[in-house]
């Protein structure tokens, strides 16, 4: 059987590979690692992102039955409990960074664009399974922080904090463009900022 590409592979050939393997060796993501590679991981998250997956035996069964076209893209489909034990002990600072490296790229378009440059600022939270997002007994959640290019359609900044996080906390480190006009709610709003 012939084997085509997936639309899968050719959003994964977006990502810059040399840039992740840099990151994962900087932060010893891979050190002691048997089962499920960093790379492994990311390509497992990103799929559920992309697939809308709501738990981690959805990524599991899904991933699983995608086997044949995880081995053309390197990686391998992960046990849940992987997956769950690899979430809680990896670095989240290789994805960080590679999420940085991405905003980059996606920003020097937009940097050539002349005229006023317009970025929406805001959070939401994110329901997650991890230890140290706990701001409650009974819930588990993080909350992203995100500077959003609407000329671009895409972010140039995100910072991930635990849910009980002021947003004004993380804004105060956001990176601030020169004649950009920066429209934000009043979860935002200081003075002092």
């Amino acid at each position: 059987m012939q084997h085509h590409n997936s639309v899968f592979h050719a959003v994964l050939k977006q990502v810059p590979w040399g840039v992740f393997d840099r990151l994962v060796r900087q932060h010893d993501a891979d050190h002691r690692v048997r089962r499920l590679s960093t790379k492994s991981q990311f390509v497992a998250l990103l799929y559920g992102q992309l697939s809308g997956a709501v738990s981690l035996r959805d990524i599991e069964i899904g991933l699983s039955s995608h086997w044949r076209g995880l081995y053309h893209l390197g990686a391998k489909s992960p046990a849940r409990s992987t997956l769950s034990d690899a979430n809680a002990r990896r670095p989240a600072a290789v994805f960080e960074g590679l999420f940085s490296a991405l905003a980059q790229g996606a920003g020097r378009a937009a940097r050539r664009k002349i005229g006023d440059a317009v970025r929406l600022v805001d959070a939401t939270n994110i329901r997650l399974s991890a230890n140290w997002a706990h701001f409650s007994a009974k819930s588990c959640a993080g909350k992203i922080h995100v500077v959003y290019d609407p000329d671009e359609a895409s972010p140039v900044y995100a910072v991930v904090t635990a849910a009980n996080v002021n947003d004004i906390t993380p804004a105060q480190t956001m990176p601030v463009e020169a004649a950009a006009t920066y429209v934000f709610d009043l979860g935002y709003y200081d003075f002092a900022w």
